[in-house]
């Protein structure tokens, strides 16, 4: 079984108001199956043993579905491979006595809270302010009273596999936020559940996502491409057009 010897260089930070460093640690045995986050479990053991203060990471599911893992490894978000969350990278994609360097999100409206955890709470307030649907109580529907036809179910089901890891903030040159409140406002917009909501959807969501600080999208395309959900930036195309309907409309 193939093992690494890794150089890691990983930021530290104990609170919001430190300034925060680059720390250089050594680990080896790793096995080439382990995940990212296995390895840094293992990192952590060895801090623990030597009296040391463990790095501090999210996670949770460990199975690309929450979104948690979020990290900028080696100066991308997520890591080097496409369409991969954090937990989901695994170590025989990297050789031998590499160096990586590990960092958080960088972004004003993500703040560092330790480490490489970030305060993303920006995102809940942004669904707060319109990522909801009114629907009436009780027992829920039947799958077939409310028809919708197959690619419109597709295209909203694709929008929805947007897990909010914000890897479309940190990769953005201006730290937008506009993938993101893309697919969670054509989800909804797509759907006959969302209609209710949908004008006042999209005006109360842009403009909380402007008032948590996030930058304006330039169309660069780097979120598209970082997205560990691979959500297409046709959706911002289509938050535009939902933007400018209500606007017109109102």
């Amino acid at each position: 079984m193939d093992t690494l010897k890794l150089e890691l260089k990983i930021w530290r930070q104990d609170s919001p108001k430190d300034k925060g460093e680059f720390k250089t640690y050594k680990v080896d045995g790793l096995n080439t199956h382990m995940s990212f986050l296995e390895m840094l479990d293992v990192l952590n053991e060895q801090l623990i043993e030597s009296d040391s203060e463990p790095v501090a990471f999210d996670h949770d599911c460990r199975e690309g579905i929450c979104g948690m893992c979020s990290m900028v490894i080696n100066g991308r978000p997520h890591g080097p491979l496409k369409g991969t969350t954090t937990c989901q990278l695994h170590m025989r994609h990297f050789n031998d006595g590499d160096t990586i360097t590990i960092e958080p999100w960088r972004a004003n409206s993500f703040p560092v809270i330790k480490d490489l955890v970030v305060d993303r709470s920006s995102f809940d307030r942004i669904i707060q302010a319109g990522g909801y649907i009114s629907v009436n109580t009780g027992s829920a529907p039947d799958g077939n009273a409310m028809p919708i036809g197959k690619e419109v179910a597709e295209e909203a089901f694709d929008a929805a596999a947007c897990i909010g890891c914000g890897a479309c903030v940190a990769a953005c040159k201006n730290a937008s936020a506009s993938l993101f409140v893309a697919a969670k406002v054509s989800q909804l917009a797509l759907l006959p559940q969302g209609q209710a909501e949908r004008d006042d959807r999209v005006v109360n969501m842009v403009s909380k996502m402007d008032q948590e600080g996030f930058g304006h999208c330039t169309n660069t395309g780097a979120c598209e491409a970082e997205c560990p959900k691979e959500i297409s930036v046709e959706y911002i195309r289509k938050l535009n057009w939902e933007y400018h309907r209500s606007n017109i409309k109102g």
